[in-house]
């Protein structure tokens, strides 16, 4: 009796745990590689009136959720079965567990299984995967985009047109004078004329009035007498025009200097000591400086040609004629040159700005890889076996001969090689094809390739990086390719240069085809050459 009642609580513990075990869990898989995704599965079974909250986590354990997916939902009858996915990883290698996570349904709380998972590392063969250098690290670039560079343009173009506008309009104006005034007594009184209408010293601006006023004075005696009158100073400018007077016998009364002389030493008081004179005063300097350079405009002699100097004075005026119109021309031929200069070095500029130094140097400077890629490309077969490839230029016959080792020719019956430039360029490209004298001869590629590398290094090569990768042509013809780096010495600067290269073998029975290819290292023009070259690689069956 005691033995079914035992039997009947079991039985009845059992049924009351299975009713609570509310969550069910599963994962897609317990092992991945590192970075894979992990896919694991919540669902719970209740009714229509519940409420089920799952929660939104980061991580649970050691592993990242990198996705939430939405809620699933099943109606079975009265019934709803809730379905709820969580994408999971982790990128270290490793067993980890995945713990239980709380989900509240009614405001109680159910919880999940833990599971067990394995993380594996990826294995990488490096023999068969191409390595690549390092990168350099790149500046993101600004949320504002090259907004600045535009400006800087802007401001340039700006700063330059406002600069020719200005020497322009000065040139304009000096030769608008020149051509207005005839004579310096006329520039002169016109200049006082136009000084009057300014109302300078009305306004207060006396100093800048007695500045233009003795300017004026000054500019005319230096044009029509010939003196330094505008770097003298007052007393050295009444000595010269006494001077000059003399000389040029001119008839000068005292009190003609000594108006010019009073006025003009009222003129540094005025703008080195701060003097203010009356409103009088000014008025009476004014007419002084007029009479003054009337009186000088009448005292200078009238210069009467002599007859017999006429013909000397006319060739010297043709002579000086021809030297004006020579001095003009000249200046518009400056001109136009140094337009064409600054329109060169605006857009030259404007390019670097926007497109960058590399694009105006390949563009305008030019670059013969780029001219390579983009002239007209011929494809053609060259050797035996053949080899169909499409290149920039069409390759020439070379004679390698001397560059194989003697028991390397004795088992050769022929040998066929076709080339682009020479091996002290930049640019190389070859092709060669080699039958040998017995036909049933296995071909070592990568004793080949060793064999090939070696005379490259007799070439000059040094410190050769080397790498070997299968290679496949588009039409199925495997083979081996070689790659890296070498340095090479340049004869003409003597300076260290690194080349990149890549090296195709091919095999066949009795047979073996070459294709070459070095260029300096980062040349992006070179790297898209030599890649269409590749692509293009078409193989024939040896010929006997």
């Amino acid at each position: 009796m005691k033995r079914a009642i035992y039997l009947l609580l079991i039985l009845f513990c059992s049924t009351v745990f299975a009713q609570q075990k509310r969550v069910v869990t599963a994962i897609d898989t317990t092992k991945n590689k590192i970075g894979a995704e992990f896919k694991l599965t919540v669902r719970t079974d209740v009714d229509t009136l519940s409420k089920v909250v799952f929660p939104g986590l980061k991580n649970i354990g050691a592993l990242e959720v990198i996705k939430s997916y939405p809620i699933d939902t099943v109606r079975k009858n009265d019934r709803y079965e809730l379905i709820k996915k969580y994408g999971l990883t982790q990128f270290d290698s490793g067993s980890y567990t995945i713990p239980s996570i709380k989900i509240m349904i009614n405001s109680k709380p159910y919880y999940s299984d833990s599971i067990r998972v394995d993380v594996a590392n990826v294995q990488v063969d490096t023999l068969k995967q191409k390595m690549y250098d390092i990168k350099d690290i790149t500046a993101a670039e600004s949320p504002m985009g090259n907004w600045w560079k535009y400006l800087l343009v802007f401001l340039l173009l700006v700063g330059i047109g406002a600069l020719v506008y200005y020497i322009v309009k000065k040139r304009q104006q000096k030769k608008i004078e020149e051509e207005v005034y005839k004579t310096p007594i006329e520039k002169a009184t016109s200049l006082l004329n136009n000084l009057e209408q300014k109302e300078l010293w009305q306004k207060g601006e006396v100093k800048s009035y007695y500045s233009e006023l003795t300017d004026i004075a000054r500019n005319y005696i230096e044009e029509a007498i010939e003196i330094p009158a505008m770097e003298s100073t007052t007393a050295e400018l009444i000595a010269g025009l006494r001077a000059a007077s003399l000389k040029k016998k001119m008839t000068l009364t005292p009190e003609t200097i000594e108006n010019l002389e009073r006025v003009l030493k009222q003129a540094d008081l005025v703008k080195f000591a701060k003097s203010k004179p009356l409103d009088f005063e000014i008025t009476e300097d004014k007419n002084k400086i007029q009479r003054v350079i009337l009186t000088l405009d009448d005292a200078i002699p009238v210069e009467v040609e002599v007859e017999e100097d006429t013909i000397l004075n006319e060739a010297q005026r043709q002579k000086q004629v021809a030297f004006q119109l020579k001095k003009k021309r000249t200046k518009r031929i400056a001109t136009a040159i140094a337009s064409v200069l600054l329109l060169i070095i605006l857009v030259t500029t404007y390019f670097i700005a926007t497109r960058g130094f590399t694009y105006v140097k390949d563009n305008v400077l030019g670059n013969v890889s780029k001219e390579l890629l983009e002239g007209e490309w011929v494809k053609s077969e060259y050797g035996n076996p053949g080899v169909i490839i499409e290149t920039p230029k069409v390759l020439k016959r070379i004679d390698l001969t001397k560059s194989l080792p003697k028991n390397g020719l004795a088992l050769i019956k022929e040998m066929n090689s076709f080339a682009y430039g020479s091996v002290s360029d930049n640019f190389y490209l070859m092709v060669s094809t080699y039958k040998y004298k017995q036909d049933t001869t296995t071909v070592d590629l990568k004793k080949s390739m060793e064999v090939s590398l070696q005379t490259l290094e007799s070439q000059g090569a040094l410190n050769m990086i080397v790498k070997q990768e299968d290679f496949q042509t588009p039409e199925g013809v495997s083979g081996l390719k070689g790659y890296g780096t070498f340095s090479r010495v340049n004869q003409l600067t003597s300076s260290s240069e690194k080349l990149y290269y890549e090296l195709l073998l091919f095999g066949q029975e009795g047979g073996l085809q070459q294709i070459m290819i070095f260029h300096e290292e980062g040349d992006a023009y070179a790297n898209q050459i030599s890649d269409r070259i590749l692509s293009s690689v078409e193989l024939k069956k040896v010929s006997k």
